[in-house]
């Protein structure tokens, strides 16, 4: 919790994980707003996935920072947000975390076999399947002194939601 009341929350993970999914149910409970992080991604970065090219952390160091810009102006007004972004590094939580030191992590965490399944069923995604391997390559999990959760996505919705809210 924000000093001034606003939760901030990012829920994170592997794309096809259900990040805006659960994003927009989270931020609908708390009466937050929601922000869906690839909206922000530079157009280079969103033509390179969708040419199935990985990005690497110098595409994603400006698109973490105007992601980090909302959290701070978030906690600022002492607002809720709820952002979704895969945030797989530490390092990419950490340039988020500097928005909003009480900024907390939900991972939604499943196998590659059933994310895989969930994107090729997601109608005019720029993120390719053939990327996910990459994702799963480069995903550190949140560590103990990071302030979050792991959940497992094979949960209905509303429970992943209840698990959020209870700090389960």
């Amino acid at each position: 919790m924000d000093g001034q009341g606003g939760q901030l929350w990012v829920v994170m993970g592997v794309s096809g994980c259900g990040k805006s999914s659960i994003g927009a149910l989270l931020a609908q409970s708390l009466g937050a707003r929601f922000i869906e992080g690839d909206s922000f991604h530079l157009p280079a970065s969103v033509a390179k996935m969708t040419a199935g090219i990985p990005l690497d952390d110098a595409d994603r160091m400006p698109w973490l920072e105007l992601l980090q810009q909302e959290i701070r102006k978030a906690a600022d007004a002492g607002e809720g947000l709820v952002l979704a972004c895969s945030s797989l590094k530490r390092r990419y939580r950490d340039v988020l975390r500097a928005g909003a030191p009480s900024l907390r992590f939900a991972h939604l965490a499943g196998s590659p076999e059933v994310i895989a399944v969930r994107m090729s069923q997601r109608p005019g995604h720029f993120m390719p399947t053939s990327l996910l391997e990459s994702q799963f390559a480069v995903l550190e999990p949140l560590q103990p002194d990071e302030a979050g959760l792991s959940l497992d996505l094979l949960k209905e919705p509303q429970a992943i939601v209840a698990d959020i809210l209870n700090g389960r």
